[in-house]
């Protein structure tokens, strides 16, 4: 029986670090041939994984400081893809966009023979690679969504929870775009199908390692409120107001991605101060890493563990190198 190829997974609420230990993992792997088997490296300074971005927002090009988008300095090197890839005036991202681009790059990835190393924090699309799921066709019906622009945030989220109760428990509330398009394949199927993931039958394409990142609740919450005041001093206002300004991304488009571009734009607009912009913000953020939470801990397969504590750094490194071996 031919081996499906090797696929490892770094996932983890907002703010534990993902990023990080993504390029560490990267860099310390062995070569692997996803043929012949694990292989040595040529020179200490070869890279052999390469990261693609599971973020729903890090695909936007100009949404650096708001999406805590790695830096260059940051990648040491490895290879990122799948961010900076469209622009946030006139393309909205889904998750089919997702799953065949994330598709692509992996094959390139293992052609190259090396080891593809998705890393994120919206399940959602992780699970559109890992389990191959099915999306429905339900094209865009533009009368419906005129109608529901119309409606406040908590009015479209009142409508899904009718609708589909289960889809309203992992969507983010304060997404109009999301909510909307919910609501369109709820109207138009009866409801939000569970996707069918190929992998319940069996049929998934790779073998995979996922590793979770987490921190207890009072320390996580604690390293989203500093993440989030350390990026209002290093320029996430400027970042927002330009995008408005200069990539002329509408004062609704900015609102529509959520967390710090709706508050932010908000901000910018007049309705809400900077205080208020600040207790929303971490607030909602918080709320948004509990959502995290609960997707992910529906997945029994996760090696979870604390990226401070160095035993358990050192757990997942072992786990890498025996998933590869």
């Amino acid at each position: 029986m031919k081996e499906k190829p090797k696929l490892i997974v770094i996932l983890g609420q907002t703010a534990t670090g993902k990023s990080d230990f993504a390029v560490e993992i990267a860099k310390q792997v062995g070569g692997l041939n996803q043929s012949k088997g694990l292989v040595a490296r040529t020179s200490r300074s070869e890279v052999l994984g390469e990261i693609i971005s599971a973020d729903s927002r890090q695909v936007y090009k100009g949404m650096d400081l708001g999406t805590g988008k790695i830096t260059k300095k940051e990648m040491k090197g490895v290879p990122h893809h799948l961010l900076d890839i469209v622009s946030p005036a006139n393309k909205t991202f889904s998750v089919s966009d997702f799953q065949k681009l994330a598709n692509k790059k992996i094959k390139e990835i293992i052609g190259k023979n090396k080891i593809p190393i998705i890393c994120g924090g919206t399940g959602f699309y992780i699970d559109s690679v890992i389990n191959e799921n099915i999306f429905p066709e339900v094209p865009p019906n533009e009368k419906l969504r005129e109608e529901l622009a119309k409606k406040t945030t908590p009015q479209l989220f009142t409508m899904l929870k009718k609708l589909d109760i289960d889809r309203a428990k992992n969507i983010d509330p304060n997404n109009k775009v999301r909510l909307i398009r919910a609501i369109e394949i709820a109207k138009a199927l009866g409801k939000v199908p569970s996707l069918s993931p190929r992998s319940n039958l069996g049929e998934n394409n790779f073998e995979v390692l996922k590793i979770g990142l987490a921190f207890p609740p009072e320390i996580l919450k604690e390293r989203i409120y500093r993440r989030l005041l350390a990026r209002i001093k290093v320029g996430m206002i400027k970042e927002i107001k330009d995008l408005h300004e200069k990539e002329k991304v509408s004062w609704k488009k900015l609102e529509s991605f959520g967390l710090e571009y709706r508050h932010v734009a908000l901000f910018l607009q007049g309705k809400l101060t900077k205080e208020e912009m600040l207790e929303k913000l971490n607030s909602q953020i918080w709320h948004f890493a509990k959502r995290q939470k609960t997707w992910f801990k529906r997945d029994k397969n996760i090696l979870w563990i604390n990226p401070s504590i160095k035993t358990d750094r050192v757990k997942a490194l072992r786990a890498v190198d025996k998933f590869l071996k």
